[in-house]
């Protein structure tokens, strides 16, 4: 058996509710509880799924390092760049570890006036994180937050999705990474209960045809890394529900709870923060490292993203092509599942229907939405919801 069939295998036994390069539910979960009766008093409307409820289809080019996210000090000309890009499809999720480290590389510096480049998932938190230390911050980027990469996230709790290739993982990697996951999963937990609900935890469901045992075929994607069991114990971990008691039209259910950002109220939140302390944004773009001489500050972040492909001339970043096809928001719809690769989650602005693209996302920077693979991933979900018992 191929290694990454193993890791597919182990991974729903384990209960991680990512599909290959989806990475897409708590991956803090490597082992099973015991079987349990579905709670009768849990009801599972269907999702409406059709055609005419879709309100967009999106596309993410997810910034992807076979090394693992860039986090480095550089100087160019008197100014001092640290860079911190290159998160694959673990942005939002690493964004508060990798930020504490980015900004105390800044602030050992001295400088408190500093320069966040970006205002995606990690300019954003990098920015209020460097406030909180007590500087002063502008950033520079050319989208705001609503029309960034991140403004098209999944939106799960998914820490090590795209992170690295398998091969570039080493003890100290492992260590490394571990501590950045736990300091951002901690941070998460501070927007619980926050007006907007910008993070919450909704159930989730894994449904199988076959038994978890038995064997999964690859999709023929990249070996990505394998790094749940570092984080055993982060998230609650899965239940399998005993057959015959829940409403799904399968035999093999799972289910946990799965950490969500409801991606627009985060970025409304802490947008809000960073405003508020006086942070400030400027538009401008940057076409290579010579134009930040530009900028008054002495100190950067560069949290670019997939933008740092072009502007560092950092070819290492290979783009991992994402689609979301966005039906309109159910209120009464509080759980999300998982059916071979495809993938639904509700979202205060949405349910989030995706497919697996591990195979064909690989280095596709192309950004044009596919009505007809929307389509198919929307006709999918609602033979599935068809199915239910109601």
């Amino acid at each position: 058996m191929r290694r990454s069939d193993m890791q597919r295998r182990r991974f729903l036994q384990g209960g991680g509710a990512a599909l290959g390069v989806l990475g897409m539910a708590a991956c803090a979960t490597p082992r099973t509880g015991p079987r349990i009766s579905f709670d009768p008093s849990l009801v599972l409307h269907p999702m409406r799924a059709n055609n005419a409820r879709i309100l967009k289809v999106t596309v993410c080019t997810r910034p992807f390092r076979a090394a693992g996210p860039r986090l480095e000090t550089e100087r160019v000309g008197d100014k001092i760049v640290v860079h911190n890009y290159g998160h694959g499809g673990s942005g939002w999720s690493l964004s508060w570890g990798y930020g504490t480290l980015a900004v105390e590389q800044a602030r050992s510096t001295g400088h408190r006036d500093i320069a966040v480049l970006g205002c995606g998932a990690l300019g954003l938190t990098a920015a209020t994180l460097a406030q909180r230390s007590g500087a002063t911050v502008t950033i520079y980027a050319k989208d705001l937050p609503s029309d960034t990469r991140s403004a098209n996230a999944t939106g799960t709790w998914s820490p090590d999705s795209r992170i690295a290739l398998q091969s570039a993982v080493t003890p100290d990697f492992e260590r490394r990474w571990a501590s950045i996951a736990r300091t951002s999963f901690a941070a998460h937990q501070s927007f619980l209960g926050v007006a907007g609900n910008p993070v919450e935890w909704v159930d989730r469901f894994i449904l199988s045809d076959r038994p978890w045992d038995a064997p999964h075929q690859s999709s023929g994607g990249p070996e990505f890394a394998d790094l749940r069991s570092l984080i055993a114990g982060l998230a609650p971990r899965l239940e399998e529900v005993e057959p015959g008691t829940h409403p799904f039209p399968v035999p093999y259910v799972k289910r946990n709870n799965s950490l969500q950002f409801n991606v627009t109220s985060l970025q409304h939140t802490l947008m809000q923060e960073f405003m508020a302390a006086g942070g400030k944004i400027e538009r401008r773009d940057f076409h290579a490292p010579a134009d930040l001489a530009a900028l008054k500050q002495k100190v950067i972040i560069n949290c670019t993203g997939y933008g740092a492909r072009a502007l560092w001339r950092d070819e290492s970043i290979i783009p991992v092509r994402g689609q979301l096809t966005w039906l309109l928001p159910q209120a009464e719809i509080r759980y999300g599942v998982i059916y071979n690769d495809l993938l639904a989650i509700p979202r205060s602005d949405g349910i989030i229907v995706q497919r697996d693209t591990e195979a064909t996302g690989f280095n596709d920077p192309t950004v044009e939405p596919d009505r007809a693979e929307a389509e198919r991933a929307v006709a999918s979900l609602a033979e599935l919801m068809g199915r239910m018992k109601v």
